[in-house]
């Protein structure tokens, strides 16, 4: 008896053994069952990359239905002190004019557009008080624009070039090799020449008020609202923009800017790429 119990590890051992193999017998091996697989791997799609965030548009307004250049053509559109026909006239604006437009408001079954001028005048006194330009179907036509775009490091080059001949009083617009516009301007006048040489385009804005007399460059009295479709090339002063108050294209007639007509100024504007290189030659 003290020898089974010295052994009873070995014997339970042994009983088991025995157990299983008559099971085995009786009912056969289970079957044999693969090893779990993991479940595939989930495949996200990437991400829909962020929509460029598009740049702020600004409200405009272009006069294209009002009188000529020396107002004796055609019906000057009025501005008046407040958005309503009870308030006086304070300018006539003619065809070409873009003016920036800040708010707008409905006043006797009219919209009226109150305008606003960017950047500092060099005669603020000549603008007193708010200015309303109500929409007339076929005279004044709203339309947006990015507003004033300036040159940067890291501004895309651009293939495309103008050149300025002072001597033909003619612009030539070029993309590569490819003429885009060739068209009679108006340079600078003796005592206000347009200054010779290589430039590029640095600032565009569609519109800007235009005021003389300049120290130390014009004596001359002059007031321009809304000179459309301005391309800067010299710190100067130097610009390329639309001139509605005159006719004289193939002529000098500036105070050193190079002057075209509005809607060929608008067609430039919109081609031309800050960056555009400006050769002005003699």
């Amino acid at each position: 008896m003290q020898k089974y119990f010295e052994h009873k590890p070995l014997f339970a051992i042994t009983l088991i053994t025995v157990a299983a193999l008559y099971v085995f017998a009786v009912w056969g091996l289970p079957a044999l069952q693969p090893p779990p697989t993991l479940p595939a791997a989930v495949v996200v799609p990437d991400a829909e990359p962020p929509a460029p965030a598009e740049a702020p548009h600004f409200h405009y307004i272009e006069i294209t239905g009002g009188c000529g250049p020396y107002y004796d053509t055609g019906t000057c559109v009025n501005v008046r002190s407040g958005p309503g026909t009870e308030y006086p006239v304070v300018a006539r604006l003619r065809t070409g004019v873009v003016l920036k437009v800040e708010d707008t408001t409905v006043q006797g079954g009219l919209q009226w557009y109150k305008i606003i001028f960017d950047g500092s005048l060099r005669y603020p006194e000549r603008v007193t008080g708010d200015w309303y330009v109500a929409e007339i179907a076929g005279s004044v036509l709203p339309l947006q624009n990015v507003g004033d775009e300036y040159l940067t490091p890291d501004t895309a080059p651009t293939t495309k070039h103008i050149t300025v001949d002072l001597s033909e009083q003619m612009l030539y617009a070029y993309d590569g090799d490819t003429l885009f516009m060739q068209q009679p301007i108006s340079t600078g006048l003796e005592l206000t020449p347009t200054p010779p040489g290589t430039f590029a385009v640095f600032k565009k804005t569609p519109s800007r008020y235009m005021q003389g007399p300049i120290p130390e460059v014009s004596d001359q009295y002059y007031d321009l609202p809304g000179v459309p479709w301005n391309l800067y090339f010299t710190y100067g002063g130097a610009v390329i923009h639309g001139a509605y108050w005159h006719d004289h294209f193939g002529a000098p007639w500036s105070h050193g800017c190079v002057n075209l007509p509005p809607q060929k100024a608008k067609e430039l504007y919109a081609w031309a790429d800050v960056g555009t290189l400006v050769t002005v030659r003699e």
